[in-house]
């Protein structure tokens, strides 16, 4: 699969396996329309984010705040094996980021993974552009524009993640960046315009091994993380 290195560098994706569906409309927005649903925003499951407490309203007090970080830390600590590289590069992202768990990035981690391997299957630019760094997304896009001018298309059909595990963590100046190794099955296969198979199989689950980057900078109170390096494993 084509894969692209932090922030600026770009791999080609080349395991068109890994690649399948999805849909999110991203239309023209009046004010009235709900926001599109991002796996890593920081509301609660079937919160409103449109009428979401802002967190500039909410004072908390001192001591408060010290219970909770140590509490934060005792998840980093439960999740990672305190005294590794990636235990303090998970407490450095908390630092930044007093949203960040590691077990609520996880399960956003792989509902992005299904949105974003089932987006490049269908051709949905739209939503690939929220997910994706720029140099990320253009990549993807130089593969689906180079699947369409040949008359292909990805028959694909997401089964499920298996595993999925953060193995690095790091804060690159304000921007945290978080490697995760997932693995997931799926049914993949490249048509071409007699509707036959020119690569994979339309009737055989594979497993793929995948190692994807994302980050965000904690600057900002966009809570959104964007998939900014991918690379297959053997």
């Amino acid at each position: 699969m084509e894969f692209l290195d932090f922030g600026t560098l770009f791999f080609l994706v080349a395991a068109v396996v890994i690649f399948a569906q999805l849909r999110s409309v991203l239309g023209r927005r009046t004010g009235n329309e709900r926001r599109p649903h991002n796996p890593y925003a920081r509301f609660k499951p079937g919160e409103d984010q449109d009428n979401a407490p802002a967190e500039d309203n909410v004072v908390s007090l001192p001591g408060r705040d010290k219970a909770l970080e140590a509490a934060a830390f005792e998840m980093i600590d439960a999740y990672a094996k305190p005294g590794t590289k990636l235990n303090k590069g998970l407490r450095e992202i908390r630092k930044a980021d007093a949203g960040f768990e590691p077990k609520s990035f996880i399960d956003g981690a792989k509902m992005a993974y299904e949105m974003i391997v089932m987006a490049y299957a269908d051709g949905d630019r739209r939503t690939l552009k929220n997910l994706l760094s720029r140099e990320v997304y253009d990549g993807f896009i130089g593969a689906i524009s180079e699947r369409e001018d040949k008359g292909e298309r990805v028959q694909s059909s997401f089964v499920g993640v298996n595993k999925a595990d953060i193995i690095g963590a790091e804060m690159k100046g304000t921007e945290a960046h978080v490697v995760v190794r997932i693995i997931s099955e799926l049914i993949s296969a490249t048509l071409n315009k007699s509707g036959e198979v020119v690569d994979g199989d339309p009737e055989t689950v594979a497993e793929v091994k995948d190692v994807w980057t994302f980050a965000r900078d904690t600057r900002t109170k966009d809570p959104n993380w964007k998939l900014v390096a991918t690379e297959a494993e053997d």
